[in-house]
Protein backbone atom coordinates (compact mmCIF):
# COMPACT_ATOMS: atom_id res chain seq x y z
CA UNK A 1 0.00 0.00 0.00
CA UNK A 2 1.04 3.47 -0.81
CA UNK A 3 0.98 6.49 1.87
CA UNK A 4 -1.64 7.91 -0.41
CA UNK A 5 -3.65 5.47 -0.43
CA UNK A 6 -3.56 5.05 3.15
CA UNK A 7 -4.20 8.90 3.83
CA UNK A 8 -7.05 8.49 0.75
CA UNK A 9 -8.53 5.93 2.72
CA UNK A 10 -8.40 7.48 6.30
CA UNK A 11 -9.78 10.44 5.27
CA UNK A 12 -12.83 8.59 3.56
CA UNK A 13 -13.50 7.01 6.85
CA UNK A 14 -12.90 9.71 8.91
CA UNK A 15 -15.56 11.56 6.77
CA UNK A 16 -18.40 8.78 6.89
CA UNK A 17 -17.63 8.58 10.65
CA UNK A 18 -18.32 12.11 11.02
CA UNK A 19 -22.20 12.03 11.15
CA UNK A 20 -22.22 8.90 13.61
CA UNK A 21 -20.12 10.82 16.29
CA UNK A 22 -21.68 13.53 15.90
CA UNK A 23 -25.21 12.88 17.54
CA UNK A 24 -24.49 13.90 21.45
CA UNK A 25 -27.82 15.62 22.42
CA UNK A 26 -27.86 19.58 23.16
CA UNK A 27 -29.12 20.77 25.88
CA UNK A 28 -33.11 22.35 25.33
CA UNK A 29 -33.42 26.03 25.23
CA UNK A 30 -35.82 27.40 27.80
CA UNK A 31 -38.35 27.73 24.39
CA UNK A 32 -37.86 23.84 23.77
CA UNK A 33 -41.27 22.26 24.11
CA UNK A 34 -42.39 18.49 24.72
CA UNK A 35 -43.55 17.06 21.05
CA UNK A 36 -46.43 15.45 22.65
CA UNK A 37 -47.79 17.52 25.53
CA UNK A 38 -46.12 20.97 24.82
CA UNK A 39 -44.76 21.49 28.45
CA UNK A 40 -41.08 23.85 28.11
CA UNK A 41 -38.77 20.96 29.21
CA UNK A 42 -35.64 22.87 30.70
CA UNK A 43 -37.43 23.41 34.04
CA UNK A 44 -37.63 19.71 34.09
CA UNK A 45 -33.73 18.71 33.16
CA UNK A 46 -34.39 15.46 35.17
CA UNK A 47 -36.46 14.25 33.23
CA UNK A 48 -35.87 15.34 29.97
CA UNK A 49 -35.71 12.53 27.06
CA UNK A 50 -34.35 13.56 23.15
CA UNK A 51 -34.14 12.23 19.82
CA UNK A 52 -31.52 13.42 17.64
CA UNK A 53 -31.95 12.68 13.56
CA UNK A 54 -29.50 11.84 11.14
CA UNK A 55 -30.68 15.30 9.68
CA UNK A 56 -28.90 16.94 12.97
CA UNK A 57 -33.35 18.06 14.12
CA UNK A 58 -33.09 16.94 17.93
CA UNK A 59 -36.75 16.51 19.56
CA UNK A 60 -37.25 17.03 23.15
CA UNK A 61 -39.98 15.47 25.67
CA UNK A 62 -40.73 15.97 29.50
CA UNK A 63 -40.20 12.09 30.50
CA UNK A 64 -39.91 8.87 28.99
CA UNK A 65 -43.46 8.23 29.04
CA UNK A 66 -43.69 11.25 26.14
CA UNK A 67 -40.87 10.14 24.39
CA UNK A 68 -42.59 6.53 23.89
CA UNK A 69 -45.52 8.08 23.01
CA UNK A 70 -43.84 10.01 20.43
CA UNK A 71 -41.47 7.34 19.37
CA UNK A 72 -44.28 4.31 18.66
CA UNK A 73 -46.15 7.24 16.30
CA UNK A 74 -43.27 7.22 13.84
CA UNK A 75 -43.44 5.94 10.93
CA UNK A 76 -40.46 3.36 10.61
CA UNK A 77 -38.61 4.30 6.90
CA UNK A 78 -41.13 6.78 5.51
CA UNK A 79 -40.43 10.22 5.89
CA UNK A 80 -37.51 12.16 7.19
CA UNK A 81 -38.39 11.82 10.92
CA UNK A 82 -38.66 8.13 10.77
CA UNK A 83 -37.42 5.49 13.08
CA UNK A 84 -35.11 4.40 10.52
CA UNK A 85 -33.35 7.95 10.73
CA UNK A 86 -32.98 8.00 14.29
CA UNK A 87 -29.16 9.13 15.09
CA UNK A 88 -29.74 8.65 18.79
CA UNK A 89 -32.25 8.04 21.67
CA UNK A 90 -31.02 9.82 25.10
CA UNK A 91 -32.84 9.40 28.36
CA UNK A 92 -32.03 11.43 31.88
CA UNK A 93 -31.20 8.28 34.39
CA UNK A 94 -32.80 8.94 37.45
CA UNK A 95 -30.00 8.53 39.79
CA UNK A 96 -27.00 10.37 37.91
CA UNK A 97 -29.50 12.62 36.64
CA UNK A 98 -27.22 12.41 33.56
CA UNK A 99 -28.45 12.05 29.85
CA UNK A 100 -28.03 8.51 28.85
CA UNK A 101 -27.59 6.40 25.77
CA UNK A 102 -31.58 4.50 25.65
CA UNK A 103 -29.74 0.95 25.50
CA UNK A 104 -27.74 1.82 28.95
CA UNK A 105 -31.07 1.93 30.87
CA UNK A 106 -33.58 0.01 32.39
CA UNK A 107 -37.55 1.55 32.81
CA UNK A 108 -39.70 0.64 36.22
CA UNK A 109 -43.26 1.31 35.68
CA UNK A 110 -45.92 1.31 38.39
CA UNK A 111 -43.57 3.12 41.38
CA UNK A 112 -44.55 5.25 43.44
CA UNK A 113 -41.89 8.52 42.09
CA UNK A 114 -43.72 10.89 39.46
CA UNK A 115 -42.70 13.15 36.71
CA UNK A 116 -43.86 16.58 35.69
CA UNK A 117 -46.54 14.71 34.14
CA UNK A 118 -47.80 12.72 37.14
CA UNK A 119 -46.94 8.58 36.52
CA UNK A 120 -43.92 7.75 34.33
CA UNK A 121 -41.61 5.58 33.43
CA UNK A 122 -37.99 5.56 35.32
CA UNK A 123 -34.94 5.30 33.95
CA UNK A 124 -32.66 3.55 35.79
CA UNK A 125 -28.91 2.66 34.89
CA UNK A 126 -28.21 -1.07 34.75
CA UNK A 127 -30.93 -4.09 35.03
CA UNK A 128 -29.90 -4.81 39.23
CA UNK A 129 -30.30 -0.91 40.46
CA UNK A 130 -33.55 -0.67 38.54
CA UNK A 131 -34.77 -3.89 40.76
CA UNK A 132 -33.80 -2.52 43.80
CA UNK A 133 -35.35 0.42 42.70
CA UNK A 134 -38.70 -1.46 41.96
CA UNK A 135 -38.43 -2.62 45.67
CA UNK A 136 -37.57 0.86 47.04
CA UNK A 137 -40.90 2.34 45.48
CA UNK A 138 -42.99 0.01 44.58
CA UNK A 139 -42.66 -1.01 41.11
CA UNK A 140 -44.38 -3.28 38.90
CA UNK A 141 -41.60 -4.11 35.95
CA UNK A 142 -38.35 -3.51 34.67
CA UNK A 143 -38.34 -3.50 30.95
CA UNK A 144 -35.19 -2.75 28.38
CA UNK A 145 -36.04 -0.14 25.93
CA UNK A 146 -36.97 -2.91 23.24
CA UNK A 147 -39.46 -4.46 25.59
CA UNK A 148 -41.59 -1.18 26.28
CA UNK A 149 -44.96 -1.14 24.74
CA UNK A 150 -47.87 1.30 24.08
CA UNK A 151 -50.21 -1.13 26.58
CA UNK A 152 -46.89 0.36 28.87
CA UNK A 153 -47.82 3.90 28.55
CA UNK A 154 -51.23 4.10 30.77
CA UNK A 155 -51.79 5.80 33.79
CA UNK A 156 -52.67 2.99 35.49
CA UNK A 157 -49.38 1.29 35.48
Amino acid sequence: MTLKYVLVCSFVLALAAGPALAVEPAAPGKNDRCQVCGMFVAPFSDWIATIVFQNGTQLFFDGCKDFFRYYFDLPVEDGRQSRKRIASIHITEYYSTRLMKVDEVFFVLGSDVYGPMGKELIPVAGKETAMTFLRDHHGTEVLSFDQVRPSHLTDDR
